[in-house]
């Protein structure tokens, strides 16, 4: 089956341009001209027929993109890991740190060439077949729901009392490592850079070579893995930072 594409983009030339050169290379593409639809197309798609990646513009006429990216990423379903490509004609920088902070896996600014975006769309695509390779198949038993509590297998995190239990077995982590764990947790399944995780627990001072969080994810197998040696719950993906897995069998 080819790969869909899902296009949320407003500028109907573009799109069409797009999806035509897509199309050529083996590509299916569908395309929504507003965030809303776009975002129904997301909530409609089938087991069977899910978008492998989203084309996202970041000035839609019913909403901004980084908005609409970080609602995607919030949901608590399939859809908030679904890879993201932002579109812009903004050449600001910031505008690209925070489309990557709130969860984009890349940022192509327009105007591109369709090469590019292919080349973009291939490497993007390759990224998620390593990582589903990685990742064990997800167990029916694993929960992420919003409530006070984070299930994963034999693993709870109960937010309220901030405290971790494996098996029934209570473990004593610092409130820094506490709050990094729920951040993974609440993000299970998707890649996170040590630049996210800094940011996200506001702990410590952002620095791109930081790697004191590697000291603190350590200290996280050694609670929660079988064999901290050889991980299975907190996966490193090399050159890109940290999965916590949805499956967490013992």
């Amino acid at each position: 089956m080819l790969p869909r594409i899902l296009m949320i983009e407003d500028d109907q030339r573009l799109a069409n341009m797009v999806s035509t050169y897509l199309q050529q290379n083996g590509y299916q593409v569908v395309h929504a001209g507003t965030a809303r639809e776009g975002i129904e197309l997301l909530n409609q798609q089938s087991e069977r027929d899910r978008f492998s990646v989203l084309l996202l513009d970041l000035m839609l006429p019913d909403a901004f993109g980084l908005d609409v990216c970080k609602q995607i990423r919030a949901q608590q379903d399939v859809n908030a890991i679904i890879p993201i490509i932002m579109l812009t004609a903004k050449g600001d920088p910031m505008d690209r740190v925070v489309g990557l902070e709130i969860g984009a896996d890349d940022y192509l600014a327009k105007p591109f060439e369709p090469r590019e975006l292919l080349a973009r769309l291939r490497s993007t695509l390759r990224r998620q077949e390593i990582i589903s390779k990685q990742l064990p198949q997800q167990s029916a038993s694993a929960s992420t729901s919003t409530t006070a509590q984070l299930n994963f297998g034999n693993i709870n995190i109960d937010l309220d009392a901030r405290s971790l239990k494996v098996s029934g077995e209570e473990y004593s982590i610092t409130g820094y490592q506490f709050d990094l764990l729920v951040v993974m947790a609440q993000h299970a399944g998707r890649v996170l850079s040590r630049d996210f995780l800094l940011d996200a627990v506001k702990g410590e001072a952002l620095h791109a070579f930081d790697r004191s969080i590697d000291v603190h994810i350590g200290r996280l197998r050694a609670a929660i893995e079988v064999d901290p040696k050889q991980p299975k719950r907190i996966i490193t993906v090399r050159g890109a930072g940290y999965v916590f897995s949805k499956a967490q069998d013992v």
